[in-house]
């Protein structure tokens, strides 16, 4: 099977993105490992899949994102810009106001006129039973054992999971060693993305993130939506934040309203387009 493909980055968080509407496309989990792996593939932290939509009337496209190692997951911000920017650069569309279907739920995706893309990335969800998270009720924070010590974090769902720990200083958090143990914790029946952040200011965040299914990646617009919203709802920082990652810069926006949904804004980059015989 010859697969064409494009390649983009959000803020170096990288993606394969394939069109499925106008090629055939079987991808099972040994040829999604493939496509991801770096040294035997193409290379990129997601690849992400442009489908029909199953509603016509409610979403343009169905949007489906897979982890480096196979797993289908449910929301990926900078993955939903790249996303935006393909379906218009490949003239699937000449909308600026894109709504999609993903397993998370409908999104909406918001092309500027500088080509950014601002994202509708839905209300925050905090209660446990939705994120999915094992506790016996709501708080703003949770204690996991983690080797023998407790860890504190803030947990919530941004259609997919986020825990996030505050740190005193984001280039030395132990994003890799405690990264995977928090993913893989019998506290989320469905693994987790894990954020460590800093809180600069009230409209400054630091943050680092280790992604469910492909480990710590330069940038990740769910995990800083997760960020923002947890933040927010303990008081700590402004309805408008800048969040910085080792990729570069999003802007988030939430009201704190429950309904409410988080907006995430910044930019998204074509690298190259191939193809790949499998």
């Amino acid at each position: 099977m010859r697969l064409e493909f494009t390649k983009m980055h959000g803020l170096g968080n990288d993606f394969v993105v394939i069109d499925g509407t106008r090629q055939a496309v079987r991808l099972d989990e040994a040829t999604l490992r493939h496509l991801a792996d770096r040294h035997f593939g193409i290379g990129c932290d997601q690849i992400l899949l442009v489908e029909p939509p199953g509603d016509p009337a409610q979403a343009l496209f169905r949007y489906r994102i897979f982890n480096a190692d196979g797993s289908e997951v449910e929301q990926c911000g900078n993955g939903a810009r790249c996303f935006a920017r393909f379906v218009r650069e490949q003239g699937l569309t000449e909308a600026r106001e894109i709504p999609v279907e993903t397993l998370g739920g409908r999104i909406v995706l918001h092309v500027e006129d500088d080509e950014r893309v601002r994202v509708n990335m839905g209300a925050p969800v905090f209660a446990p039973e939705r994120i999915p998270l094992r506790a016996e009720r709501e708080a703003p924070a949770y204690t996991l054992e983690i080797e023998g010590h407790p860890i504190t974090l803030g947990a919530v769902s941004m259609g997919n999971p986020h825990a996030l720990i505050l740190v005193d200083d984001v280039a030395r958090a132990p994003v890799t060693e405690i990264g995977p143990l928090i993913e893989r914790h019998e506290s989320f029946p469905r693994r987790v993305n894990v954020g460590f952040a800093h809180v600069r200011d009230r409209g400054h965040i630091d943050l680092r993130v280790f992604e469910r299914g492909a480990g710590e990646t330069l940038a990740c617009g769910s995990g800083a939506a997760a960020a923002m919203a947890i933040l927010r709802h303990r008081g700590l920082v402004d309805a408008d934040v800048e969040v910085s990652l080792p990729g570069g810069a999003l802007v988030l926006s939430w009201s704190g309203q429950a309904e409410a949904p988080v907006w995430l804004t910044g930019p998204a980059t074509t690298v190259f387009n191939g193809w790949i015989d499998l």
